[in-house]
């Protein structure tokens, strides 16, 4: 097959929650323990840090792979979703090329890990993530990587990536989101991303709340692991070309963590690398779709923020903002929890409602008639992006444009 076939048969072949939703969701880790064994234990050949959290766990993978390739590491970069071609999950950002810091998983490696295992996958009814993670690990051992920065898919305890031992875990922070897996409480939710915490392994904690602080603080001792409060700790930041608001509490877990790595004397990070890793992540990892301007008149922002605690620090940067109308085209997924964020957007905006081009995209039109209940008034739209071309035909040089509400609307205009 050749790399369009591949995918074709990956997406469609296997379970893919990104797609399907909870129809791909796997109990336990029965799968990718067989995985693992099936590629050799390629998690215990690798050096990792692992990430966690409801927001900011890809920027903050982002951040530290940019840090850590400014101290001359050859780094690995698992992280999901993908934005516009699924090579982006799997990166190597490195030194080696002085014209791109970061090159994507080659398309021949793709074709040839899953022609290889291919009957294997079948045999096993693996799923798409778990996969993906086997494909990232072998990719990581044969690239010969410093050091491998692997973010969590969803919750902790029972995600693939949970089977490795890494340096340092990470938890960004804890918000209510897909609670119909992981619980409807933050300590619930918390107890879940808490699973990546192990025996003897330092943990940095991004941001907490008494209600999931308890929950960290138990695993932590019981694991005899030390736990490290990054917004109580770093007080300050280095500036970033990621602009968005909310980068400020990323930041300072990266820098916590950096600072646990030195401690440790497991990688050794000069302050001078530190400030150029944060401020270089755009040019050092290419990522996309945080707080990306797209346009300057008007001012177009596409932002993949999803989530109530995501879309709360949007929002209130956008009232920042300088603009005469503010137009916002906005599509989410079929369960999203839509009393929950549609609260959270401004009534005096002008919408475009649309349907990202998934299975578990939700309707505009039910869209649309929801958010008619909290006062937000606007058109359907047959796609995103003629959605998106709308709203850039009707809005003046002095207008603002945002568009977002799920990663996949962002996908569709990047």
């Amino acid at each position: 097959m050749n790399y369009q076939e591949t995918l074709h048969w990956l997406y469609n072949q296997l379970p893919m929650y990104q797609l399907q939703g909870a129809s791909a969701y796997k109990k336990d880790l029965t799968n990718v323990h067989l995985l693992a064994d099936y590629l050799g234990h390629p998690e215990q050949k690798l050096r990792c840090i692992h990430v966690a959290g409801t927001n900011g766990k890809g920027s903050t993978s982002h951040l530290l792979a940019s840090v850590l390739k400014e101290a001359g590491l050859k780094v690995g970069l698992y992280t999901s979703p993908h934005l516009t071609d699924f090579r982006e999950r799997i990166k190597i950002i490195s030194n080696a090329n002085p014209e791109q810091a970061w090159e994507e998983i080659p398309e021949d490696f793709v074709c040839n890990f899953v022609n290889q295992h291919r009957s294997f996958f079948e045999a096993q009814d693996m799923s798409f993530f778990e996969m993906t993670v086997g494909l990232a690990f072998d990719y990581f051992v044969k690239e010969q990587v410093d050091i491998a920065i692997i973010e969590v898919g969803m919750g902790g305890r029972l995600d693939a990536t949970n089977i490795i031992t890494p340096l340092v875990s990470i938890i960004t922070n804890i918000g209510l989101d897909h609670t119909q897996f992981l619980g409807d409480t933050l300590a619930a939710i918390a107890g879940e991303k808490a699973g990546i915490i192990k025996p003897s392994i330092p943990v940095v904690i991004g941001e907490y709340t008494p209600e999931t602080l308890a929950v960290f603080i138990s695993k932590a001792k019981s694991c005899f692991a030390e736990i490290h409060l990054a917004s109580d700790l770093i007080s300050s930041t280095y500036p970033s070309d990621l602009l968005g608001d909310y980068q400020v509490h990323n930041k300072k877990t990266v820098m916590q963590t950096i600072a646990v790595l030195n401690e440790n004397r497991s990688i050794v990070v000069t302050p001078k690398e530190l400030q150029t890793g944060i401020a270089n992540v755009i040019k050092n990892t290419g990522l996309q779709g945080r707080w990306q301007q797209l346009k300057e008149q008007p001012k177009v922002i596409a932002d993949t923020a999803h989530n109530k605690n995501g879309l709360e620090i949007v929002m209130r940067q956008i009232q920042k903002e300088k603009f005469d109308q503010l137009h916002l085209v906005l599509g989410v997924v079929n369960d999203k929890d839509l009393k929950e964020v549609l609260p959270l957007f401004p009534k005096n905006a002008i919408y475009y409602f649309c349907k990202p081009n998934i299975p578990r995209g939700l309707e505009a039109t039910t869209l649309q008639s929801e958010a008619q209940l909290f006062g937000l008034n606007g058109e359907v739209y047959s796609s995103v992006s003629e959605a998106y071309e709308a709203a850039l035909k009707n809005a003046a040089p002095t207008d603002f444009v945002y568009v977002g509400g799920s990663t996949f609307v962002v996908a569709e205009i990047l």
